[in-house]
This record gives C-alpha cells, sequence and structure tokens, in this order.
C-alpha cells in the first residue's frame, strides 16, 4: 500500500507541474551526488512582456542567466533535499526606453521525507519564489488568482505537510496542512484604483482528514474533508459600497471560510498507468460581506499518468474548485466580486525521441466565472501552451529551444491580452 501511496503522489506532484509552463532556469539533468550545480544561459524574443491588452502591446529581446545549487542528503529513514535558483533578466526594450532592464527572481525548494516507523510516515513540501511571472505567483494547483505580470519583488510561499498512517493493512489515513502566502508589493491604493497588496495579498491556510481503504492491490477508496480559511490582509480600502459610502470595501472584506467533503479513489489500471480522483462541494462563507451570503459550488481534483516507454510519459489534471481573483468590480446591490470559480485542464506530454533528444509540450486551459459583483457568473478563459526540445550532448552539457503562448479571454473590457515567447538557450550541469 506504502508503494501505491507514492506512485500516486508523483502522478500528483507532476500534474501540478502543469501550472508553470514556462520554468526559467530548470533543466531535465539528473545526477546521483548529494550536490549539484547547473546554469542556464538563454535569448529570448517576448512579443508582450508587460502583458497589455493586444492594441498596447510591447515587445522585447533579452536574455536570462539561470544558475541553480541543489543537496539531497539520504539518511537511513530521512531524506533531506534543498534546491536554490536565482534568475536575472535582461528586457532590451526596456533599456531603450530608459527604464531598468534587469527583473531578478529567486526560487527556493525544500522537501523532506521521514519514515518514524513502518506505519507511520511524514511529508514536508515548501517552496518560496520571489518574482513577478503568474506562473511563479499562483497557486500550483488550481486556478490562477492573476494572469498578469506584477512588477516588484512579489513572494509566494507554498507549502505542505503531510502524515500518513498506516491503522491495519487495508485502512490508513492521511492528515494534510497546506499553506499559501501570498505577499504583492504594490502598495497604496483606494476605492477608485485599489493596489495588488490590496487585492492579493492574502493568507491561505487548509487542514484536510482522508479516511482511505485498500479495495485491492490495485485500488484504494476515500472519504475525506478539509477545512479552508482564507485571509486577506494588505489592510488597504479596495472597493467603493454604493449602498453605503461611509464605510467602503477593504481587503478583509473577502475573507472566508470554506468546508469541502468529498469522496475519491486511486487506481493502477495499469503498473505505468494510474489515476486518482476526488469529487465533493465547496461551501464557502464570506463572514465580513453580509450581502454576498454563502456559495455551493462542485469540487474536483483528478489525475492521471501514463508511461508509455522509458523517458516518455502523459499526464492530465482536471480541478475544479473556488480561488482567489484580482477582479473587484462593486455591483449597484452593494456587494463586490468575491472569488471566481475556476475549471483547469492541464495536460503535458513528454517524449524521449533518441537517447539524446527529449521533446516535451504542456498546455493549460482555465475557465472561470466570478462571484457576486458587478461581473456576477461573467466568465473568463486563460489558455496557454508550451513547447520544448532538449538536446544533451552528455550528462553535463545540453541545449534547448522552446515557444510559449498565452492568451487570456475576458467580458471584462481591456482585460484581455495575448503572448508568444521564444527562446534558445544552453545549460551546464555538474
Amino acid at each position: 500500500m506504502k508503494k501505491f501511496f507514492i506512485s500516486v503522489g508523483l502522478v500528483a506532484a507532476g500534474t501540478a507541474s502543469l501550472q508553470a509552463a514556462y520554468a526559467p532556469g530548470l533543466n531535465s539533468m539528473e545526477t546521483t551526488k548529494i550536490w549539484s550545480v547547473s546554469s542556464t544561459l538563454r535569448g529570448f524574443y517576448d512579443d508582450n512582456y508587460t502583458t497589455s491588452p493586444n492594441g498596447q502591446k510591447q515587445g522585447s529581446a533579452g536574455f536570462e542567466v539561470s544558475p541553480s545549487l541543489a543537496l539531497t542528503v539520504p539518511l537511513q529513514q530521512t531524506e533531506i533535499g534543498l534546491r536554490y535558483t536565482y534568475g536575472l533578466y535582461y528586457y532590451q526594450e526596456r533599456q531603450n526606453q530608459g527604464n531598468d532592464p534587469i527583473d531578478q527572481t529567486h526560487q527556493v525548494d525544500l522537501w523532506l521525507d521521514h519514515a518514524f516507523s513502518e506505519r507511520w510516515q511524514g511529508t514536508v513540501r515548501d517552496t518560496f519564489v520571489v518574482g513577478q511571472e503568474p506562473s511563479l505567483l499562483n497557486p500550483p494547483v488550481g486556478g490562477q488568482a492573476t494572469p498578469y505580470r506584477e512588477e516588484g519583488n512579489n513572494i509566494a510561499n507554498n507549502a505542505n505537510v503531510a502524515l500518513t498512517t498506516d491503522w491495519t493493512r487495508q485502512f490508513s489515513t492521511v492528515l494534510t496542512y497546506n499553506n499559501g502566502y501570498y505577499d504583492f508589493q504594490q502598495s497604496g491604493g483606494n476605492a477608485a484604483n485599489p493596489s495588488q497588496n490590496g487585492l492579493l495579498t492574502r493568507l491561505d491556510q487548509s487542514i484536510g482528514l482522508d479516511f482511505q481503504w485498500e479495495v485491492s492491490p490495485e485500488t484504494v477508496a476515500l472519504v475525506g474533508y478539509t477545512f479552508d480559511f482564507l485571509n486577506y490582509w494588505g489592510n488597504e480600502v479596495i472597493a467603493p459600497n454604493p449602498t453605503d459610502p461611509a464605510n467602503p470595501f477593504y481587503s478583509s472584506s473577502r475573507n472566508s471560510y470554506s468546508h469541502i467533503p468529498y469522496v475519491g479513489f486511486q487506481h493502477s489500471f495499469l503498473p505505468n498507468l494510474n489515476v486518482s480522483s476526488k469529487v465533493g462541494v465547496e461551501i464557502t462563507d464570506y463572514y465580513n460581506d453580509s450581502a454576498s451570503g454563502n456559495y455551493v459550488t462542485p469540487y474536483v481534483n483528478s489525475s492521471a499518468s501514463y508511461t508509455y516507454a522509458p523517458g516518455s510519459y502523459v499526464q492530465l489534471s482536471v480541478v475544479h474548485s473556488q480561488n482567489a481573483t484580482y477582479v473587484i468590480a462593486p455591483g449597484g446591490n452593494g456587494n463586490i466580486t468575491q472569488s471566481q470559480q475556476s475549471t483547469v485542464v492541464s495536460a503535458s506530454v513528454n517524449h524521449q525521441i533518441t537517447a539524446k533528444l527529449t521533446g516535451s509540450v504542456i498546455g493549460n486551459v482555465q475557465i472561470s466565472e466570478f462571484n457576486q459583483g458587478a461581473y456576477n457568473n461573467q466568465s473568463e478563459e486563460t489558455y496557454s501552451l508550451g513547447a520544448n526540445l532538449t538536446y544533451a550532448f552528455n550528462q553535463h552539457f545540453s541545449t534547448e529551444l522552446g515557444y510559449n503562448f498565452d492568451d487570456l479571454q475576458s467580458n471584462i473590457p481591456n482585460n484581455g491580452y495575448s503572448r508568444n515567447r521564444v527562446y534558445l538557450g544552453v545549460t551546464a550541469a555538474y
């Protein structure tokens, strides 16, 4: 049962990574050493690096330098891993305009696996990011809160702690705690023009418990419950109140509690084909906004992974849930846009073309519907596609060619944009 849980966990981790269609500085080289270092140099062209509406697009050539240092320490019952990746990005067009042409990002990944005994296992995962791109600043699973590039040293930290206990051969429990911390640098907004800090700086925490039964060696059934509490702490005015002008809306007006009961399963149809799914309801209470009331929406979190050849696999995930949104838009009836419910479909194919040449395609579709406010029940769609070819000369050197496409289609005027990026790079690893 433990091996099966590990394989399903890898599937979940793989589908979660589909959120980052453009992952600067990462490479596919692996090493068995305790430590490893690598560095990537890329030249790129971005035809809309400001993610502006289509009529206001600005393009720029540039380059990226991204060194990385990783440390993995395997112990008798514990494995500890740490990776730091730095990104420096130069935009020629910003230099031409007399602006600072340099962006910098930092990413720290930490993981810890520990077996307390044969029946008790714990894991810790944490990713800390300072950056500007939406692929870095949004949750790893579920709908993205903002589809736009945000200038400044914005912080996103996502942590997960899990404790798996095998009470008997057939029955186990998984206790989880998730913590999402988001801090946006732009502040000082007002009711007419709220800042990103006021709208999106937040702490999203959840506690969950799954009861799992091993129906057969290939199948596990589960029943679970998650409690999520979302706290916006930007402490700024974010919108006027049409029905009470003396009391505008603040960041905390969007605080909420959510109850998520669900049922699900994990099944290995084949040794190389694994599927997991959770289906339930999400009941959300916006307790600081009496005009919004409670929301009951579907909840789905499903993923599948199929390895069809050595080094070649397909991954698919579907997630439907409520999530934060950058839209506020107060309505005439005295309420604001509290959140959006989103369906996110993600798919990826990684194919080992030859022993040295690997190709990958990653796609995401997010369809969102706003809750309350002036755009209540109106939709917004985000489409992303990434393609990459990597050729490894040997275990230390590789080169890559890639393309990324992003398209936002919105019913809100002047919110949509499209973006194309191409890049060519080399990576050295030791």
